[in-house]
């Protein structure tokens, strides 16, 4: 597979982990269930959320628009290594705080080691 293909699929993760976060106040029932911690609690939950959300949107847009810069540069390569290393620690820590046996959980464990494989691909290609 091409790194351009494989940079698409990782946009393809990219925006759809970034429409998941935007449904977490309607899927958590945000801000209601939040009402239990501390205003700057919810604050910094709601706020790291959506900066989450313009990561994954960014990072999508990036591959989409210049994949020769990314696994053709140093900067594009560093970049992809460091979104595969931030999917690999979302999957090992989905098993430290995360302790749910629950179907959905493990599929999204799945989908974070798959972003962490997607984001490194590119740099093993051609190699």
């Amino acid at each position: 597979m091409s790194s351009a293909a494989l940079l698409t699929l990782c946009a393809i993760h990219g925006f759809g982990f970034a429409l998941f976060h935007l449904g977490f106040w309607r899927l958590f029932d945000w801000p209601r269930t939040l009402q239990d911690t501390t205003r700057p609690n919810r604050a910094i939950l709601q706020i790291a959320n959506v900066q989450l959300v313009w990561v994954f949107i960014g990072i999508g847009l990036l591959c989409l628009l210049f994949p020769d810069e990314l696994a053709g540069t140093r900067l594009g390569r560093a970049l992809l290594g460091g979104m595969a290393v931030f999917w690999l620690i979302r999957f090992v820590v989905q098993f430290v705080w995360l302790r749910v046996n629950h179907p959905l959980v493990h599929a999204l464990s799945v989908l974070f080691a798959l972003g962490a494989l997607l984001f490194a691909a590119p740099l093993f290609l051609g190699r």
